[in-house]
């Protein structure tokens, strides 16, 4: 399942709303908060990012490897070359005030989803995460 969005400028809910409500997304509530949370701040990126005033699309999908159980969501737009996961994972030691600022949602997604990859590909900045729903 997936769906254009453009422009994405003040959609980022409705883009959220859109993953969520996915055929994909299992019912279990403490797997839905782990990809509620990995998809709020992925999207949260790309929609405040991307592009200059929010102006451009966003593709956004899921699906689901019935065989090995895996959920994959998939995040594709044409703004500007972006990789999060170069960014260094902030020092959680540290105190809030103390750490630098930037980089805890990528880290938070790093730690809710079991792979997260990105890539550039065809002038288009594309973000994948999967998670395995069932043992």
């Amino acid at each position: 399942m997936k769906k254009r969005f453009n422009p994405i400028k003040d959609r980022a809910s409705e883009i959220i709303e859109f993953l969520m409500d996915s055929p994909d997304i299992p019912q279990d509530e403490s797997l839905r908060f782990k990809l509620r949370l990995s998809i709020e701040e992925a999207v949260e990126n790309v929609v405040s990012y991307a592009y200059d005033g929010g102006i451009g699309w966003l593709e956004a999908g899921t699906s689901l490897d019935n065989d090995s159980l895996i959920l994959t969501i998939e995040l594709r737009d044409a703004g500007t070359p972006f990789n999060p996961l170069e960014k260094a994972d902030p020092d959680v030691t540290l105190s809030a005030e103390e750490r630098a600022v930037g980089g805890l949602g990528i880290f938070l997604c790093k730690k809710m989803m079991d792979s997260i990859s990105y890539r550039y590909e065809d002038g288009n900045n594309v973000l994948t995460m999967t998670k395995k729903i069932a043992e």
